[in-house]
């Protein structure tokens, strides 16, 4: 099939998706505009599952790698009554990866070296023992379900470093972005009917329903607004900052991460982004080259202004000062943490009346480590809902005890020095022949520093696609001396002017 057949194939394949979505908002409502807007989001859902399926480089096991993580993902909110649903994506992807990360031992050596694998694994190690060493009804149940976890995290992981290994001219975290765009397209269609409403489709939960103001996803597909927000930052990251990719693509990606940003009302989201843009700024002034005309001077201060008109746009028109500082729980209006606050104080007081075991390994009581606090919302008689720390680092401490905090606080460390040690050697040290990683991955890393006061996304889990990114980029920058991010085939002579410059500091 050659390329302008498989375009005219997607374009009458999107142009269908889009009718039957706008006759079934007709059905569903009998409204015509209804309808008009229903067609409109089935085709900005088309439009972004085309930006993916255009990326170059993407390999099939960067898009299944990924797919499988974002999926995941999205499940534990479209499938919380059926967790055998989650339970068996899990059990693909530890066949997938078993078979990927061979040779396992060789491979196995290398993780003690990524701060990703630190992040993502070592709570999981450490509450495992904690639940053997703590004597309490289902302790081994714990145990158990924790070990699975850790498998597939730790398989993951191996899998991304054995596949980095043996292709290094393939970026692997670049199928993983057209993975997490795809799933973002699939939301925007499942949720096309009431993209543009004031309510939105909202899950069958609690929570969900304190919430119906921020876009979802629709039936059948859902995914947490926060969530969504940073599966759009984390690929925007990836192909918006890599010079590798089209211009058409990069601005493409940027208005979908406005559009995105926008619906989902995520301040985390947004910090994220803000993050991003700020460290792409210093990185690329910092990073300019010697010798340079006047035009690609211009080129570049374009390219450093573009993330802030993303922001001010989601700011403006995009509604982000309205969102950005209310408080969307507490009646008084004096919580914009959403009850965070309340959940980190309820771990440190679980943690002070734990045992030793529980204190060194973390708390034992659920696979995930759940927290219940008495003001979560819910009916005094209860049933209590089980809460997420929403902080990477107490999330860390509470599954993982003290242990799981230093832990923790090793991957940051170790993530950070791989992301940075290039403007280290070359600004500090004055040693400039020094490869330096990707800048997609040095920006993505420093941008996800500030999200660990909100989300666990830097440890993982199954909703960790933008740790499993950050990992591959971590892996790809160790591995080699990062040229672009690689275009297959691409001589020397076409290599983008990123990668000349990687390659010749």
């Amino acid at each position: 099939m050659t390329r302008r057949t498989a375009i005219t194939a997607g374009a009458a394949a999107a142009a269908i998706l889009a009718v039957l979505a706008a006759i079934l908002e007709h059905g569903r409502t009998g409204s015509l505009s209804e309808s008009g807007e229903a067609f409109a989001a089935a085709v900005i859902a088309a439009g972004v599952v085309g930006l993916a399926l255009s990326l170059r480089g993407s390999t099939v096991r960067g898009v299944v790698v990924g797919g499988l993580f974002t999926t995941a993902g999205i499940l534990t909110w479209t499938s919380t009554q059926r967790p055998i649903v989650i339970w068996a994506v899990l059990f693909v992807e530890v066949v997938v990866f078993a078979v990927w990360s061979r040779p396992w031992l060789r491979n196995l050596r290398e993780l003690p070296k990524l701060g990703g694998a630190w992040l993502g694994l070592s709570y999981w190690v450490f509450g495992v023992l904690g639940a053997l060493l703590v004597q309490r009804s289902g302790h081994l149940t714990v145990a158990a379900q924790r070990l699975a976890y850790l498998g597939v995290f730790t398989l993951a992981v191996l899998a991304v470093v054995a596949i980095t290994a043996k292709d290094r001219r393939r970026d692997l975290s670049i199928g993983m972005a057209a993975a997490i765009l795809i799933g973002i397209g699939a939301l925007l269609y499942f949720g096309a009917g009431s993209l543009f409403d004031q309510f939105h489709a909202i899950p069958d939960s609690a929570s969900a329903r304190m919430m119906r103001n921020r876009f979802w996803g629709g039936t059948g597909l859902f995914y947490h607004p926060n969530s969504l927000a940073g599966l759009v930052v984390i690929a925007a990251v990836r192909v918006g900052f890599d010079r590798a990719f089209a211009a058409w693509q990069r601005l493409g990606v940027a208005a979908t991460a406005a559009l995105v940003l926008s619906i989902s009302d995520s301040r985390t989201g947004f910090v994220f982004a803000t993050a991003a843009a700020c460290a792409y700024a210093v990185v690329v002034l910092l990073r300019r080259g010697e010798a340079e005309d006047v035009d690609r001077g211009r080129a570049r201060w374009v390219a450093v202004a573009m993330p802030f008109v993303v922001l001010a746009t989601v700011f403006t028109i995009g509604g982000g000062n309205d969102f950005l500082f209310r408080d969307r729980f507490t009646p008084d209006g004096g919580d914009v943490t959403s009850g965070r606050t309340d959940t980190w104080r309820q771990v440190w007081v679980d943690w002070e009346h734990a045992g030793w075991a529980e204190k060194a390994f973390g708390d034992a009581r659920t696979s995930r480590a759940v927290v219940h606090r008495d003001n979560d919302g819910a009916p005094k008689e209860g049933p209590r809902r089980d809460l997420n720390t929403d902080n990477a680092a107490v999330g860390a401490f509470r599954r993982g005890g003290v242990l799981g905090a230093i832990g923790f606080l090793i991957g940051v460390a170790l993530l950070l020095w791989h992301a940075l040690r290039g403007l280290w050697y070359a600004l500090i040290l004055r040693r400039p022949e020094t490869a330096q990683p990707a800048i997609w991955f040095t920006v993505g890393a420093v941008a996800a520093v500030p999200t660990i006061m909100t989300e666990d996304w830097v440890i993982g889990g199954t909703n960790g696609a933008i740790w499993l990114v950050l990992l591959a980029g971590e892996v790809r920058s160790r591995q080699q001396a990062e040229p672009t991010a690689v275009v297959p085939g691409q001589s020397p002579s076409t290599e983008p002017a990123e990668g000349r410059q990687n390659a010749s500091t």
